[in-house]
């Protein structure tokens, strides 16, 4: 009976021990020996005190152990969560502390990184390099101490498909970051909606482009694990060069290709799907934020073989609806996000969260099995404004409110408008602009700050904001554009960094004193424009 999803791994291993269940950079595992190896791996984390329920972090860049510590933290029966290896420390900080995260699992370039995060916040257990030996009440350990264990079989841990399987960390409204607590369940459910309507079978290769702490990765490990497909990472340094990155497409004759707008964007442009065989790409899918028309076009043109879909669905949800693209779809308004997947319901209400008519703008609602657990240790959040809580013939159930605005199209599919707060999609990761304002204002530097979204020319939003300096910063130093930088990388993952830092002596402001971030997003946008200053 398959109900945790490491058991994903371990069927398709009964299945075809053989088969190439994932690899990276030449390297690779077999489903045979990914079930081994994250079978010793739990083991080993239960001899170092994991005990089920615990949250273990993942602190590496993409490698074949990436699914080892995955499947081995699950097995262990605790959550993994990932942090983000561009974060900064206090970024890493924050979330062990946040959810209690005692043990790490970590390969050895990253060595000097979790040694900071030590100093910030007490490890008992390092999984995968060894720390300095004046790290006290720290044990450490590479990954040659996987080798010591002999285990045929997973611990003896009891686990149900409602316990947590994994906590993801993205952007709050207060400044805060949220950690998402999704079930086996829930992650099971998201592979089965997606080998169902995507066909996954043991002959599919399945990319792997977004890093372990995106949403995006949940496909790319659980559903190929389902179908018994080959996960390819893309590495880091591939993704941002398009050239290398259609060069890895056709050298791993991928056959799915699951990434955001950006990056296809980036390859309609530049040209480079030119000369790279690409035709045993059968699905390109997408989501984080809109696809440019225009270079859908491009792409479908250039991809002939490939179907194109639009998938949505915020971290909380895991994906809930998607835009299938007709091979003659040619228009220059922006792609719908389409129809709920079977076992997923929508609903779009209006304030008082009551339906509104087919046409009209309101917030989606989702409910369905791909739905979160709630927010970690923010219960408040979980029971006030979170969910929309409904009887079905006397049964309660939940809806999550996603905050996002959509109007039925007459097709019946959703199209998207906009956020009801101030949450965005940038270079294809999630940022609450009032995060990095909240950041900006934490500085002494800074007296006040405005954040906001502004669009390139290609539709995609990047984060620009301006600051006012305080009057009399620490250490009597002028607040700059560089300076003010600094500070923010060390305080932001690179994606929430703005592009532009503007130092002013003030912001427009609304007739109530408030800064009018509306009239700086449209200036910004305006400045961005053909012949803008």
């Amino acid at each position: 009976m398959r109900y945790l999803l490491w058991h994903l791994v371990d069927d398709s291993a009964a299945r075809n021990p053989d088969a190439e269940a994932i690899r990276c950079r030449g390297e690779s595992l077999t489903y045979g020996a990914l079930a081994a190896a994250s079978n010793r791996l739990a083991h080993l984390l239960a001899e170092h005190g994991v005990r089920p329920g615990d949250r273990v972090g993942i602190l590496m860049n993409k490698r074949v152990e990436c699914a080892v510590a995955i499947y081995g933290i699950m097995k262990a029966g605790a959550a993994y969560v990932p942090l983000d290896p561009g974060a900064p420390t206090e970024r890493h900080a924050f979330v062990a502390n946040d959810c209690g995260i005692r043990c790490v699992v970590t390969e050895p370039r990253k060595r000097a990184a979790v040694s900071r995060l030590h100093a910030a916040h007490p490890l008992a257990t390092v999984v995968g390099c060894e720390i300095e030996s004046e790290s006290e009440g720290c044990r450490s350990m590479g990954f040659a101490a996987l080798e010591a264990c002999e285990a045929a079989r997973p611990p003896a841990v009891h686990a149900m498909e409602q316990d947590l399987s994994y906590i993801l960390y993205t952007s709050g409204s207060t400044g805060v970051p949220k950690g998402i607590m999704h079930s086996h369940r829930s992650g099971l459910a998201w592979a089965e909606v997606t080998v169902d309507a995507y066909g996954f079978d043991g002959a599919d290769r399945i990319s792997n482009y977004a890093p372990l702490h995106f949403d995006l990765s949940t496909l790319d490990y659980f559903s190929a694990a389902l179908a018994g497909s080959t996960t390819v990472m893309i590495p880091e340094d591939v993704t941002k060069v398009p050239a290398s990155l259609a060069a890895l497409i056709a050298g791993e004759a991928l056959t799915v290709f699951y990434t955001v707008p950006l990056a296809l964007t980036q390859l309609a442009t530049s040209g480079c799907l030119d000369g790279n065989d690409c035709a045993q790409l059968r699905w390109v899918l997408f989501g984080g934020e809109q696809m440019p028309p225009k270079h859908l076009a491009a792409l479908m043109a250039a991809l002939p073989g490939a179907r194109f879909c639009n998938v949505y669905g915020p971290t909380e949800t895991n994906g809930c609806t998607h835009f299938p693209i007709a091979p003659d779809h040619v228009h220059d308004a922006p792609v719908p996000i389409g129809r709920p997947y079977r076992n997923v319901e929508a609903l779009v209400v209006d304030a008082d969260d009551q339906p509104v008519a087919p046409g009209e703008v309101g917030e989606l609602l989702i409910r369905a099995p791909t739905l979160m657990r709630g927010y970690w240790g923010r219960e408040e959040l979980n029971a006030r404004s979170a969910f929309l809580r409904r009887e079905f013939a006397g049964v309660p159930d939940r809806f999550h409110r996603t905050g996002d605005l959509v109007y039925a199209l007459p097709d019946d599919n959703l199209q998207f408008v906009g956020r009801k707060d101030r949450q965005i999609k940038s270079r294809g990761c999630r940022v609450d602009l009032d995060e990095v304002e909240a950041v900006m204002l934490a500085l002494d530097s800074v007296s006040e700050a405005a954040v906001y979204p502004v669009t390139d020319g290609d539709g995609h939003q990047l984060i620009e904001a301006r600051a006012i300096p305080a009057a009399h910063a620490r250490g009597g130093e002028t607040l700059s554009e560089s300076m003010l930088r600094s500070l923010l990388r060390r305080q932001l993952p690179p994606y929430a960094v703005p592009v532009r830092l503007d130092i002013v002596d003030d912001f427009p402001r609304t007739s109530t004193g408030k800064v009018d971030r509306v009239t700086l997003a449209r200036e910004a946008t305006a400045a961005r424009a053909p012949g803008g200053d």
